[in-house]
């Protein structure tokens, strides 16, 4: 545990393990920076660490970056350092290609993320503007020190991002679909908002699921016993090897959420004859929810769709959460009235050279993407969506 002092009164420490900073003291800083993210909750970090998922063993070393006011810690930065590029979601593999091509090292590098979740929330967790600032001033240090080749914070805010811009990180795009509640009283008053064949092909499709004969089960936390975990890892492992994978996270990693998290979680479970076929598990806040796993033993026509978005959005519906985040990627979810938002993150590159080339393409790329959203508004789902006609 490093410890530099940076006035008489405060202290900046890089922490090797989230452990040595603790759930209280973690989830005190939580509180007072108004942060209800169920990804930066303790438990879901100490799961990913605990569990064998996120450790040096598997190229994610903690370096999270604190500020201390005494004992008090109050801005933080969760940081890992990386020796491969695995489980991020942004994509800088070109870029690791590059500094090879040109006898470079590449790894290690710093990133700030939640491993293997990209999910958007904030990075930078401060008590007041004066900690944001110190917090700013160790991040761009440990930047400049000359250890890493690179720092990467992901799937931050907007303001976020704007305020590394000016500590001379270079800014990044991308897009995820996420879906709004405006109010609804039921599904089917939310299909009436899209138009007609996008509204015929959800009924088509919940239809096709129906007459199958499946039922679902929803699943609070609280509610999981362990033979629903070892379903769902089942389904989760099998996703991964349909997909010539290997899956990030272990048995023990769930096992622990649903012991130490449960009222953040919960699983919808598909049946068919009494037998279970599929399952989702989604996290969620007070106002979201956030789907993340899926993965079925038996393959049927709009299961996936049935179980990992339309049961989400019931269970949206029902319970008033405003907003629904599918996942990364996934054209497919805006006939189904996800709509396209802006992710963002930051990236300072050590070398000059490179620095110059990759802020360049950041800058093509941008354009790019803001022209690809725009044709996505143009295909949207809705008949009348007055929040986009303002763009």
């Amino acid at each position: 545990m490093k410890s530099v002092t940076t006035d008489r009164h405060y202290r900046m420490r890089v922490i090797t393990s989230l452990s040595d900073i603790g759930k209280e003291v973690w989830s005190q800083l939580l509180l007072t920076a108004k942060c209800d993210d169920p990804f930066l909750q303790y438990a879901f970090l100490d799961a990913l660490h605990q569990s064998g998922s996120a450790t040096p063993e598997t190229g994610w070393q903690e370096q999270h970056i604190t500020i201390w006011d005494g004992r008090e810690l109050v801005a933080a930065c969760l940081m890992y350092s990386k020796s491969h590029s695995y489980g991020e979601y942004v994509f800088d593999w070109a870029w690791a290609r590059a500094y090879q091509q040109h006898q470079l090292d590449y790894y290690p590098k710093l990133l700030s993320a939640v491993p293997f979740s990209p999910i958007p929330g904030p990075r930078l967790l401060a008590a007041d503007a004066r900690t944001l600032h110190m917090l700013l001033a160790a991040l761009r240090q440990l930047c400049e020190s000359g250890s890493y080749s690179s720092c990467h914070i992901l799937f931050l805010p907007e303001m976020q991002q704007e305020a590394l811009a000016q500590a001379g990180f270079l800014s990044r795009q991308g897009i995820q679909f996420h879906w709004r509640n405006q109010d609804y009283q039921s599904f089917d008053d939310f299909l009436l908002t899209l138009d007609k064949k996008r509204r015929k092909n959800i009924r088509s499709e919940r239809k096709k699921v129906q007459e199958r004969g499946f039922q679902f089960q929803h699943l609070k936390g609280n509610e999981l016993q362990e033979a629903h975990w070892l379903f769902f890892k089942r389904c989760y492992d099998l996703t991964y090897r349909n997909h010539h994978s290997s899956p990030y996270l272990n048995l023990d990693f769930f096992l622990r959420l649903g012991a130490q998290m449960p009222t953040a979680l919960h699983m919808v479970i598909a049946s068919l004859e009494e037998q279970p076929v599929a399952a989702a598990l989604f996290l969620r806040s007070e106002h979201r929810l956030y789907g993340r796993y899926w993965g079925c033993v038996e393959e049927h026509p709009c299961l996936h769709f049935e179980t990992a978005y339309y049961q989400g959005l019931d269970l949206c519906i029902r319970e008033g959460i405003q907003w629904f985040e599918g996942g990364a990627q996934g054209e497919h979810k805006l006939a189904r009235g996800f709509q396209p938002e802006t992710t963002h993150s930051a990236h300072y590159i050590h070398h000059p050279g490179f620095r110059d080339a990759i802020q360049d393409f950041l800058h093509r790329e941008a354009k790019e993407m803001q022209e690809y959203r725009q044709v996505l508004l143009q295909h949207q789902a809705y008949r009348h969506f007055p929040d986009q006609e303002a763009e």
